[in-house]
């Protein structure tokens, strides 16, 4: 990670910073890196991420998220062993819980959804998980270890937690026989959306009311994300993911949020500010719900 990054307040430009107990938003840094197995650079995405929130409206086109309080925590240390990392991040997340604020989180690699779900476990939480994602990420290990950022929903399912994909497109036959062997996992692939639109996502009705939001940015179509390791042609659009949002922040109480897997380039802008505003647009979302004053 280069010692030259970064990280003014999501959204400083335009907003006083306010305290961390006045903030509904809490916007935690994750820079790990570790196994990425094919682009590399997502430990500067929590930079680049903030520094392209500079340039956010603050008005999103209903209202004024903002107004509800961001706060930016520093960058939490990653180095070390995974399980040390992991432990850090799952302390901020279980802080930010605590004080009954909302999470929402920058990556990193997708591993650090597993720091979020250890402090769900902690917190006592029953939730479900619903990740946006190109990939199944249900190996049991890869590249030889088990905390491989293609292992992190097999390592939701082993601690018990449900989980709805959405937008998969790539996959091993061992995930594709777990996905349809394991009753906790539900979906809507990539193909189904392009084939039957976005309108066909529902919430089983056995899936948890309180629901974590895991959103890997492959989960969107190249053209919109290229800057990401893992690229998958045949993703969402942008207003594929904004209905899908929508419809899950009606449906269930969302109580945390995370972005993974971006990998900015040099000089390629547009999608450090398109995971801006995928954050900010998911803080309008939940501050509209019905269920915001349960979270706050």
């Amino acid at each position: 990670m280069s010692d030259n990054l970064t990280y003014p307040g999501f959204l400083a430009s335009e907003i006083e910073t306010p305290t961390a107990e006045e903030a509904a938003f809490h916007i935690i840094l994750a820079p790990y890196e570790k196994s990425v197995s094919y682009g590399t650079g997502t430990d500067s995405a929590p930079s680049c991420v903030l520094n392209a929130s500079q340039q956010l409206e603050l008005f999103d086109g209903i209202s004024i998220p903002a107004r509800k309080g961001i706060y930016t925590h520093p960058p939490i240390d990653c180095s070390g062993k995974h399980d040390e990392a992991l432990a850090r991040i799952a302390n901020t997340v279980s802080t930010v819980m605590e004080m009954g604020k909302i999470p929402i989180m920058i990556g990193g690699e997708h591993t650090v959804t597993n720091g979020a779900m250890q402090s769900l476990m902690d917190f006592g939480e029953h939730a479900g998980i619903i990740q946006f994602d190109a990939h199944a990420d249900l190996r049991d290990t890869y590249q030889g270890t088990p905390y491989s950022h293609a292992c992190v929903m097999r390592r939701a399912l082993d601690a018990g937690f449900h989980i709805l994909q959405i937008g998969v497109r790539s996959l091993t036959e061992e995930e594709y026989i777990l996905r349809e062997r394991e009753d906790r996992l539900h979906y809507l692939d990539a193909s189904e959306i392009a084939s039957q639109g976005i309108d066909k996502l529902t919430i089983p009705d056995s899936f948890p009311d309180t629901v974590y939001i895991t959103f890997d940015v492959d989960a969107f179509d190249p053209s919109i994300i290229p800057a990401t390791g893992t690229p998958e042609p045949g993703g969402l659009n942008w207003y594929q993911a904004m209905s899908a949002l929508l419809l899950i922040t009606s449906r269930r109480n969302v109580i945390g949020f995370d972005a993974v897997e971006l990998a900015p380039i040099p000089g390629l802008h547009h999608p450090d500010y398109t995971v801006a505003r995928l954050l900010y647009n998911c803080m309008g979302f939940i501050s509209r719900s019905s269920f915001y004053g349960l979270n706050n």
